[in-house]
Parts: C-alpha cells; sequence; structure tokens
C-alpha cells in the first residue's frame, strides 16, 4: 500500500472524485500544509490556519500508479487558479500535492508546468478532519464542482 495527499478546493467532492478509481483502497479528508496542530473545520475555513482542505489517499501501486493518481488529481480541478477553485476561495482551497518520497516530488514536478500554480510541498501532519466530513457525498449527496 501507498499514500499519496491532494489539495483541489473542496475536500468532499476530490474525495468522491478519487474513491471511483479502480485501485484506490481508501480516502480521508482533512487538514495540511497549516501551522496550527489540530485545526478545525471552523479555523481551516475561516483561513485563519494556513492549512488546505486535502485527501489522504491510500492505494495499491500495483494497480493504480502515482502517475495514474497525478493525471487523475489535475483533470477534476484548475490548477492554474491560485486559492480557489470555482466558488470557493481562500489558500485553504489552493491546489497542492503533499509529496511522500522524493520519486513522488520528482513525479508531481515533471507535472506541473506553466500557468499552473499547484503547490509541491513535503508532506506533513495531516489532521483528519472531523467525522460528518467523511464520505460527505455518499451520507448526503450534493456537489462540489465535480
Amino acid at each position: 500500500m501507498a499514500y499519496a495527499t491532494f489539495a483541489a478546493g473542496c475536500f468532499w467532492g476530490v474525495e468522491a472524485a478519487f474513491r471511483r478509481l479502480p485501485g484506490v483502497l481508501d480516502v480521508v479528508v482533512g487538514y495540511t500544509g497549516g501551522t496550527t496542530e489540530n485545526p478545525t473545520y471552523e479555523e481551516v475555513c475561516m483561513d485563519r490556519t494556513g492549512h488546505a482542505e486535502a485527501v489522504r489517499i491510500e492505494y495499491d501501486a500495483e494497480k493504480i500508479s502515482y502517475d495514474e493518481l497525478l493525471e487523475f488529481f489535475f483533470s477534476i480541478h484548475d490548477p492554474t487558479t491560485k486559492n480557489r477553485q470555482g466558488p470557493d476561495v481562500g489558500s485553504q482551497y489552493r491546489s497542492a500535492i503533499f509529496y511522500h518520497s522524493p520519486e513522488q516530488e520528482n513525479a508531481a514536478r515533471a507535472r506541473v508546468k506553466g500557468k499552473m500554480v499547484t503547490e509541491i510541498v513535503a508532506a506533513g501532519p495531516f489532521y483528519k478532519a472531523e467525522e460528518y466530513h467523511q464520505r460527505y457525498h455518499e451520507k448526503h449527496g450534493g456537489s462540489c464542482n465535480f
């Protein structure tokens, strides 16, 4: 099993999108890339913690590659808009790749080109979002621009 961590706007839609991929074993929504320990949804939404709404993906690397996950990541959001995805505005909605290995970093850097503003940073602490955010679309339906 391997892990990938991405931020691409509202984490509800990103989670739902990645869950559909064969080879993805689990997707957890949470917060990463900020300075506050154990941030709450309210703190992150107020853009006070520096965290991004993100997903941590557990995947079977024999069934889906990191490159395939990257390709899908770029297909489900606009990597050219800084701190914004659709109607969601703020640094918590930024496009970011949080790499877990030098190989992931190299793969990400090879993909980010031109007008893309996607951040590429080492994965740090990942704080699981509150339970009501997990599998939100399955529980409540709805859409986050997907």
